[in-house]
């Protein structure tokens, strides 16, 4: 069920519920007024009738003639005046006699002074009248045909006002409903022209500050997370294929040239040299992207603990002497440390272990005397790492893309790369919640700075 129509539904129920409970109050108020005021009625006519009889000394005959003789006998205001011994001494029509009185009903009447019941839909009223020196049971009865004919009619005008308001309320509810889900409407409207190779269009957000704009411009914010990740992706794809097309092609031209025609042994290894070059670039390659994907994992998925942060770089310093055994890579430490908790952070070891590893790397492979110092130092809530290098170093217009996927600056004229190392110790450092900075200058080489904060 659309959410129109819901509320069109939820908005009836509720006014329906209203009106239903008002129209029962309307009706219950009006049932009770009419019959406190025809018992009223019933006792004015009871005391008339007693005073006719008493003061008045009307013959009793007389006035059963006026009874029989009136209009709707059946449904008129039927007197009954006896003494308090039960003796009867008037009665408007003793062969209809609605009440029947006894002498139970008259011994009540005495005791409470005046009662009244329903006999079927009849009212009936019994009271204690004094009269000069004596006292007089007097009993009235009558249906109330007039009231009871208005309640019928009240009862029916409101049900089919009810009803016809149920209508009402249904359309003013759809209508609302629409008005109100419009700025919704034309907003699916909007998205519809949306696909991916037009993520360039936005929603319009309106002028509004209600939910609807908000949900507009947080739309619009997230198709602009989408739109940069997917010219991201195209850049990633593009460059990988870019960087993988390039060995793959020097691998496979060198040995269809070698396949070519008998050459001396020296010449075969010369070029399996060659292709095992270009492979180990391929699997260098690869082993970055492989690294890249785990640092753009959800955080949920990546297992973090507490880790001495002089331990990783100590694994990482020797993991990149054992590939490259001419590097020398010096770690001084600036301060004494007295306890664990002040060089320690929480952290993914294989992560932060790429991240530096990437970093040793860097300063060596750009240094003429393939040397890095990396310095450690830390403060009240944070650990500072500084790797340096007197390498070639970057130049102004460049060092703000140097941590881009993929990119590389004039440095690759030095040492082959394939522009991923910096970017992905970058997502590390930030997936780790810490920040990385340069300072760089030419010919000058370059000082990395990591900044983590204490687990």
């Amino acid at each position: 069920m659309k959410i129109r129509n819901k509320l069109s539904l939820l908005f009836t129920a509720i006014i329906a519920t209203l009106l239903f409970v008002f129209a029962m109050a309307v009706y219950l108020s009006y049932s009770q007024n009419r019959e406190d005021e025809y018992y009223k009625e019933l006792h004015k006519i009871a005391i008339t009738k007693a005073n006719l009889l008493l003061d008045a000394k009307v013959e009793p005959s007389v006035l059963q003639l006026i009874y029989r003789n009136s209009q709707n006998v059946l449904f008129q205001e039927e007197v009954a005046i006896y003494d308090t011994s039960f003796h009867l001494l008037y009665h408007d029509a003793v062969d209809i006699d609605k009440v029947k009185e006894n002498s139970n009903m008259i011994h009540k009447i005495i005791a409470e002074k005046q009662i009244q019941f329903y006999q079927g839909k009849m009212q009936v009223i019994g009271l204690l009248y004094q009269h000069k020196n004596g006292n007089y049971v007097i009993t009235a009865a009558a249906t109330d045909q007039y009231g009871y004919a208005k309640l019928t009619n009240l009862k029916y005008t409101l049900i089919v006002a009810f009803f016809i308001s149920i209508i009402l309320i249904y359309l003013a509810g759809q209508y609302l409903a629409s008005r109100a889900l419009k700025p919704v409407s034309d907003m699916v409207d909007e998205v519809e022209e949306i696909t991916a190779t037009n993520l360039d269009l936005r929603i319009n957000e309106g002028g509004g500050k209600d939910e609807i704009a908000e949900l507009a411009v947080t739309f619009n914010a997230m198709l602009n997370r989408l739109e940069k990740s997917f010219d991201a992706q195209k850049e990633f794809v593009s460059n990988i294929s870019h960087e993988l097309r390039t060995p793959l092609t020097a691998m496979l031209a060198e040995l269809q040239l070698t396949l070519g025609k008998e050459r001396q042994n020296a010449e075969y290894k010369e070029s399996i040299q060659h292709a095992i070059s270009d492979a180990q670039k391929v699997v260098r390659l690869s082993n970055s992207l492989l690294d890249m994907a785990k640092a753009n994992y959800d955080h949920t998925e990546i297992t973090f603990k507490k880790l001495r942060l002089d331990e990783v770089l100590l694994d990482a310093r020797n993991d990149v002497l054992h590939t490259y055994p001419d590097y020398k890579v010096n770690i001084i430490f600036e301060k004494e440390i007295e306890n664990d908790d002040s060089i320690s952070v929480k952290g993914n070891e294989y992560l932060l272990k790429v991240a530096f590893m990437n970093l040793i790397e860097n300063g060596c492979k750009f240094s003429a005397q393939h040397e890095c110092t990396i310095a450690i130092t830390y403060h009240m809530d944070h650990t500072i790492l500084r790797f340096q290098d007197n390498g070639t170093g970057i130049s102004a217009d460049t060092v703000s893309r140097i941590f881009e996927p993929f990119y590389r600056g004039q440095n690759q004229e030095y040492a082959a790369g394939n522009g991923i190392g910096l970017s992905l110790t970058k997502k590390i450092i930030n997936l780790h919640q810490g920040t990385i900075t340069v300072i760089s200058e030419l010919n000058q080489g370059s000082v990395f700075t990591i900044e983590l904060k204490h687990a």
